[in-house]
């Protein structure tokens, strides 16, 4: 099989897994692999097809997580918005240790905590804030 075949079977295969994660940094890394199909195909040798297609996707990593950074920072009322989990309801049935609770929320387990100042108790809690995967609760 040629060297570029391998590389665009490379390219279109993080593109698929991206569009099942929803990923923007496997489709960075699809366009590095998309610039090592192309340096095969300009008869580079296989270790400047895996320099180029590394600096290639690296730097599209580095430039998406610098642009959707900087979007977090300059729109962040837009960023929180875009929750439409943000002002349902869950219930704590128990507080961990470590200060979170697993709580389940559209038939999945979630890890919660409590906003600032709000005391850990049993009962139902308002989703106020989403950071990552953790749902952040307010008291009802």
């Amino acid at each position: 099989m040629n060297e570029s075949t391998i590389w665009w079977l490379i390219a279109g295969s993080l593109v698929g897994i991206e569009l099942m994660t929803g990923t923007f940094y496997l489709l960075m890394l699809a366009i590095g692999a998309s610039a090592g199909a192309i340096a095969a195909h300009a008869q580079l040798s296989f270790s400047s097809q895996l320099i180029t297609g590394s600096v290639v996707g690296g730097l599209a990593v580095i430039l998406w997580r610098v642009y959707s950074l900087q979007k977090l920072k300059s729109h962040p009322e837009e960023v929180s918005a875009q929750h439409l989990d943000v002002g349902e309801t869950v219930e704590v049935h128990e507080w961990l240790s470590n200060g979170t609770a697993q709580v389940k929320h559209r038939g999945a387990n979630w890890t919660a905590i409590c906003a600032e100042g709000i005391p850990q108790e049993l009962g139902i809690y308002q989703i106020q804030d989403i950071q990552g995967n953790t749902l952040v609760l307010h008291k009802v």
